[in-house]
């Protein structure tokens, strides 16, 4: 059983709970995966309806304890970010089979990933993985938008940019005024910034509690890394993950649909 390609219209306001096929990965959450199978597909969950409704109902139970816990903004229980983990990995499994079913009707071939659609302006190939990646983040981002806020409002952001003061060696955060600011001037003072894809915070976004960075590997079977910094950037040689590490201290993790939620380097 699998949601339907007319979900994938509704995506950004309505689907909620579906997932792609693949291998999961393991990582921590407080519904297990047999609940998530119940409340997905109650025909074929083992015990029936019956079942199915007691798994709906530990939902319901998990999801209040976790709402309560979120009055404390300011502090990160292992239970909450467990929810926060299950919540992105839904939203980026939803967004990698939704995306993969309307546009090849399963899962892309290593060919197809590989084809070059365009030349970027410095004559750079633009594959189809790259260009999919992007459409699969920005459907999985807008999911976050709509479903983290109620375990997380006001303690989260979505690509927030932080930038390294010298004077006192703190990462601090610009506002979008600022971004916008700096990109009409050329952009060059945004080189040696950072922005994850999700900052989980107390309400203050320069005290984060957690990052995520969502991850598309095309095909799905590849192993999702951090992105190396090349030539010419500041951290060259280095990656997302201990850049991350280096400015928020933590774990920062890695969310990718068929790996689940990764925490460290590979």
């Amino acid at each position: 059983m699998k949601p339907t390609l007319a979900c994938f219209v509704l995506f950004l306001s309505a689907c909620v709970g579906m997932t792609g096929q693949g291998t999961p990965g393991v990582y921590a959450q407080a519904v297990d995966s047999e609940t998530n199978f119940c409340i997905r597909f109650p025909a074929q969950c083992p015990g029936g309806e019956a079942q199915a409704l007691a798994a709906r109902q530990r939902l319901v139970e998990v999801s209040a304890s976790g709402a309560s816990l979120a009055a404390g903004l300011r502090n990160l229980t292992e239970e909450q970010r467990a929810l926060v983990d299950t919540i992105i990995l839904d939203c980026v499994k939803d967004a990698d089979f939704l995306l993969n079913e309307k546009l090849f009707g399963g899962s892309p071939t290593r060919e197809q990933c590989a084809e070059v659609l365009e030349r970027d302006a410095n004559g750079k190939p633009v594959t189809r993985a790259m260009r999919l990646g992007l459409e699969k983040h920005e459907a999985a981002m807008a999911c976050i938008q709509e479903k983290l806020p109620p375990l997380r409002q006001g303690g989260f952001s979505l690509n927030q940019r932080y930038r390294l003061n010298p004077h006192t060696g703190k990462w601090e955060p610009l506002s979008r005024q600022q971004v916008e600011a700096l990109l009409r001037t050329g952009g060059k003072d945004l080189v040696g910034t950072i922005e994850p894809d999700v900052v989980i915070h107390t309400g203050n976004v320069a005290e984060v509690l957690d990052v995520y960075d969502l991850k598309f590997p095309c095909p799905g079977t590849n192993p999702p890394t951090w992105r190396t910094y090349g030539e010419g950037h500041p951290y060259r040689g280095a990656d997302q993950g201990s850049t991350y590490q280096q400015a928020f201290g933590g774990n920062p993790a890695r969310v990718a649909p068929r790996w689940g939620v990764l925490r460290g380097n590979p």
